[in-house]
């Protein structure tokens, strides 16, 4: 399998050569379009899995898989927004991913859900991120660029809740304010993560919250 990631960062778009036999899986809706011997099955991933998934990560029921069968193909694939498309590799391991910012797949990988508890309802009103655990790769996208953050052992930084992509599962983390209650409510800045090293965390440079405040100002009163 081969895959590259063009256009980047504004309208990005992910494109995989696959092989005979080979497989790349998405989310529902991020199709763009195919070449050669390529067949599509739509599945669930496991009916409770694809269940967790819709109620309470808020991602689509279904996923497709897209498979080479007698001969080579590829296929594009796009997130919803405009922004950048980021590859994790697992060997094994699992990463948490905001929910919107799954695209898709490859290898031997279940996503399924991760429960935050009650942090998760005060970062977003949500309880769950999504968990890619496995052996392969995992694209995610996000609003604007990508950024990956590095964070030595003994050292912590605090993230907008909003800006947050995706981090390996097990980091040490917490939901803090961003500042006090004048900043809060006078500054614009509400809640955050707070994330402890050693940890590798990827963030997004744009957020949907803000664009749509400003379209907003230009949408018809009712």
């Amino acid at each position: 399998m081969k895959w590259s990631v063009e256009q980047r960062p504004a309208y990005s778009v992910l494109k995989v050569a696959l092989e005979p036999g080979e497989e790349v899986t998405s989310e529902a809706g991020a199709f763009m379009l195919s070449r050669g011997s390529i067949r599509v099955k739509t599945h669930t991933g496991g009916i409770l899995k694809g269940l967790l998934r819709r109620i309470a990560g808020g991602e689509s029921l279904w996923l497709n898989t897209y498979r080479a069968e007698g001969g080579p193909g590829e296929v594009w694939l796009v997130p919803p927004i405009p922004g950048d498309i980021e590859a994790i590799h697992l060997n094994g391991d699992s990463w948490v991913i905001q929910d919107m910012s799954y695209l898709a797949h490859a290898g031997d990988i279940e996503v399924s859900v991760a429960w935050r508890g009650f942090k998760g309802l005060l970062a977003e009103g949500e309880l769950v991120w999504l968990k890619a655990k496995g052996r392969g790769i995992v694209w995610v996208n996000g609003y604007g660029g990508l950024e990956r953050v590095e964070i030595p052992a003994g050292e912590k930084i605090l993230i907008d809740n909003f800006h947050f992509v995706a981090m390996p599962e097990g980091v040490k983390y917490k939901i803090s304010k961003i500042g006090g209650l004048k900043t809060m409510i006078l500054g614009g800045e509400g809640i955050g993560v707070e994330i402890w090293g050693p940890a590798e965390v990827i963030v997004q440079t744009r957020i949907l919250p803000e664009l749509a405040r400003i379209l907003m100002k230009f949408l018809p009163q009712r």
